[in-house]
């Protein structure tokens, strides 16, 4: 097989984005669909392809190395930029260049990535880009440059959030990401609250008013904003819960910890006082030592 010429538009990946968005939008600079890109490449592809983000393509090492010599990036920074899953075996181990289009349930779909950052890694006007959250953050997309965030797939373009600042500031104060522990049960914690109208649900409704009077697009989505929009509003406390969280010792705590420790959390969530319910599985975490 001849080498492949390298491509003569520039379209550089973004920050974990999914092999399916960036090959997309390969694609579409070139006026292609991925289906004929990956032709003309010489790769052979398997496996429906919708639109990302349902959708994630797997390539072997030959296919990886193919689109690389046509992008004239290298092949490290590719396999870095590119936030993909282990490809199966028939896909990883072969010699051949081959690629499968594979389905990506709900939940851990990408999601829409900064439109302003889209359009500096692409030559013209860019097509929409998908991205995964960063390891051990909350499931939200925050560009504080821009001012745009994501936390929900079925938002298929980012929100505006300049009307609700504490979301950029919250991204930019977090000294370093929680572990995963902590911010798994935080994540449960503060979603619970926010479906039961608990503890904070009345700060809550002020950025969720806000969020949807700025984007309109919102109430003709396909689900509710106070749906897709939970983990972004909750974000900023979702964060505090779990620093907190983790600055639990390993012992249980007694009574009077338990006391001091929610005193402490009731004021770095800026509220008068933290007393949850035996059932609230805030209480739950702080028994399972």
């Amino acid at each position: 097989m001849w080498p492949i010429p390298p491509g003569a538009l520039r379209v550089r990946p973004l920050p974990r984005e999914t092999a399916a968005s960036y090959l997309t939008r390969l694609a579409a600079a070139y006026h292609l669909t991925a289906a004929q890109l990956l032709d003309g490449l010489h790769i052979t592809a398997t496996g429906t392809s919708p639109a990302p983000p349902a959708t994630e393509i797997h390539l072997s090492t030959e296919a990886a190395r193919r689109l690389s010599d046509f992008t004239r990036i290298p092949p490290a920074h590719l396999a870095r930029a590119l936030a993909r899953q282990p490809p199966p075996a028939s896909i990883g181990m072969a010699h051949a260049a081959l690629a499968r289009w594979q389905p990506v349930q709900p939940a851990v779909q990408p999601l829409p990535a900064c439109t302003a950052c889209t359009i500096r890694h692409s030559p013209h006007q860019a097509a929409p880009a998908w991205i995964h959250p960063a390891p051990n953050s909350p499931r939200v997309m925050i560009c504080t440059r821009h001012q745009q965030a994501a936390s929900d797939p079925r938002q298929r373009t980012p929100l505006d959030i300049r009307s609700v600042p504490e979301l950029a500031h919250a991204r930019l104060t977090a000294r370093r990401p929680p572990t995963a522990s902590s911010l798994s049960w935080s994540t449960t914690i503060t979603t619970r609250w926010y479906d039961h109208h608990q503890h904070l649900h009345i700060r809550w409704h002020t950025p969720l008013r806000q969020l949807t009077t700025a984007n309109p697009h919102l109430a003709s989505g396909p689900a509710s904003p106070t749906l897709t929009c939970r983990a972004l509003i909750t974000y900023p406390e979702t964060l505090t819960l779990a620093t907190a969280l983790d600055r639990l010792p390993p012992h249980p705590l007694t009574r009077t910890e338990q006391t001091a420790f929610l005193h402490q959390l009731a004021s770095r969530l800026q509220l008068p006082r933290l007393a949850p319910a035996d059932h609230d599985l805030l209480w739950q975490r702080l028994h399972a030592r």
